[in-house]
């Protein structure tokens, strides 16, 4: 490999069809690094303001122009998908080939770039494995005797991947699509697709607002028979008829259409959510078995499943679950150019989970102690605030910096912000923000408490405790807490949180994405003023300014 100072990491292999939506392939992404730390990020949803974007193909020479780095000197590293390995820019102009390999590879693989008007050598990545890196950043170089897992809907060679990390090498254990009957639960099932309202369209949203819905039942061992027995009733895409004929004839229960309020209804999404959950955890203990793994680190979409997260660390299987902010394809891009970083002899980094910067490289947060005392007392006022702080996070979580803020002592309040001002269904959760500390003074579940950095783990709320976070906690006692440990991971949100903690006696706020319905999370002050306006928030708070809006 060369040894360019910057390496870019692309992922952006063109979808299947040319709808304004993804139908396949989304959440296209660009990253840059040098020397081992990365520079500029990417998630192009942010960018061109289309939610999955899955259009980089078309977008990617403007969007390099205008960042001046269509002549820098650098190495070029690509993600493919199990659809294809070539890259084909909008223009022609840039272009990447390589063969097509038979067996899941475990490192680069040397391709011909045509950038612009001259050859050079390229790289790709396998799908699989870019998830695997794209954990470093965040969540440091894997420790010695790891298991490595990706779990996605689909990759280049399979829907999951496990490697082991040991004895300073990691090797390929498996991969293939037997987990595609769990995934596709998700992706390719009728009856869920019916149950969120959502078309191919929106389809990237099922897995969350599903998740959310299921907390409302109670799963069902009966249930989960029936439902094995009829496939999950995936193929009623056109009908749901043979689901409510099945439920009178074999259960006795009488429907004529999936009212989200029936008991039955909400017991059987609890029961597909249960499923997914205990069917993956039986695959990693048959892993465990054998490997005796000590630690895990896992990413690809579905370690987005909370409760699977939460399940895993509470598993004893590990000492310890490492899952990054971006583990979803987001992240494609992070782990190509880490690949191609460490082949270089560089150390890789590590960075804060707010490293989504591109065209906001100028972003700086300046702030004073009024501003903190004004954004406390407007929280106690019940006002609904909107931040746009610095750079945005990676991943699909607000972590702060691009979130809505209010109190969480108040459930009719937590109800406003998010059907009144974020137009969202009923049964989605909002989550606790807090300081780490206080965290056992609301739950007990003290074990890996790490993943709450990244909003990727549940928590048990105590009774005594539960009416100071009831806007934030979920219809089951579980709350998705945020945790803040130390004052540089987030100064503004830090120093909010120790005031009204040591002023007010309020331990947590509320946090939720700063994004409208069906528009990506805000990126710049523009989109956050944009959008602060259309959902009648009382005040932003820009780059550590406040602004008011009522």
């Amino acid at each position: 490999m060369t040894a360019s100072e910057v390496t870019i990491g692309i992922y952006g292999i063109h979808d299947i069809a040319t709808e304004n939506y993804p139908v396949y392939v989304h959440d296209h992404s660009l990253v840059l690094f040098s020397q081992g730390e990365l520079q500029k990020y990417l998630h192009l949803e942010r960018l061109t303001r289309l939610k999955y974007d899955h259009r980089m193909p078309y977008k990617i020479y403007d969007i390099m122009q205008s960042a001046g780095l269509l002549n820098t000197e650098s190495d070029i590293v690509f993600v493919d998908n199990t659809i294809g390995r070539a890259f084909i820019s909008g223009h022609g102009n840039i272009r990447f080939e390589v063969d097509n390999s038979r067996l899941l590879q475990n490192d680069l693989e040397e391709g011909i770039v045509y950038w612009l008007d001259k050859h050079k050598t390229g790289y790709i990545l396998n799908h699989e494995l870019a998830h695997i890196y794209s954990m470093v950043p965040f969540c440091g170089w894997f420790i010695d005797n790891s298991l490595l897992i990706h779990f996605d809907g689909g990759a280049s060679k399979g829907n999951y991947s496990v490697w082991l990390y040991r004895n300073g090498k990691i090797s390929l254990i498996k991969y293939g699509w037997e987990l595609h009957y769990l995934s596709a639960l998700f992706n390719a099932n009728a009856f869920i697709f019916g149950l969120t309202g959502d078309s191919r369209k929106t389809q990237n949203s099922v897995p969350g607002k599903f998740m959310g819905y299921a907390a409302y039942g109670t799963p069902d061992p009966k249930l989960e028979k029936w439902l094995i027995g009829h496939h999950f009733f995936t193929d009623t895409w056109k009908s749901k008829e043979p689901f409510y004929r099945a439920a009178k004839n074999e259960l006795g229960i009488d429907i004529q259409h999936t009212d989200l309020h029936n008991p039955f209804i909400k017991d059987l999404a609890a029961t597909i959510q249960h499923y997914f959950t205990q069917q993956f955890l039986q695959f990693i203990e048959l892993l465990q078995n054998d490997i005796q793994a000590d630690y895990l680190y896992y990413a690809g979409g579905s370690a987005l499943s909370i409760v699977t997260n939460t399940s895993l660390t509470h598993s004893g299987l590990f000492a310890e679950v490492n899952i990054p902010p971006c583990p979803n394809d987001a992240g494609l891009s992070i782990g190509a150019a880490v690949a191609a970083e460490i082949r270089k002899g560089h150390t890789i980094k590590q960075v804060s989970p707010y490293c989504n910067n591109w065209g906001i490289e100028d972003y700086r947060i300046q702030y004073d102690k009024h501003t903190i005392h004004e954004t406390a007392e407007l929280l106690l006022q019940h006002k609904v605030i909107g931040i746009c702080n610095g750079f945005a996070e990676a991943g699909p979580r607000a972590l702060g910096n691009r979130s809505i803020i209010a109190l969480a002592n108040n459930k009719q309040l937590a109800k406003k912000v998010s059907i009144t001002h974020k137009k969202r269904e009923w049964y989605r959760p909002l989550a606790p923000m807090m300081l780490l500390k206080n965290l056992p003074f609301f739950s007990a579940d003290m074990a890996k408490h790490h993943l709450s950095r990244f909003m990727l783990i549940n928590y048990s709320i105590k009774k005594e405790t539960y009416n100071e976070i009831e806007g934030g906690v979920h219809v089951d006692g579980s709350a998705r807490i945020q945790t803040l440990e130390k004052n540089n991971e987030n100064p503004f949100l830090f120093d909010l949180l120790e005031y009204l903690e040591y002023n007010h006696d309020i331990k947590a706020i509320l946090n939720t994405s700063f994004n409208q319905k069906g528009e990506p999370i805000v990126h710049t002050i523009e989109d956050a003023y944009k959008a602060a306006i259309n959902m009648k928030l009382d005040a932003v708070i820009v780059n550590g300014r406040l602004v008011m809006f009522t």
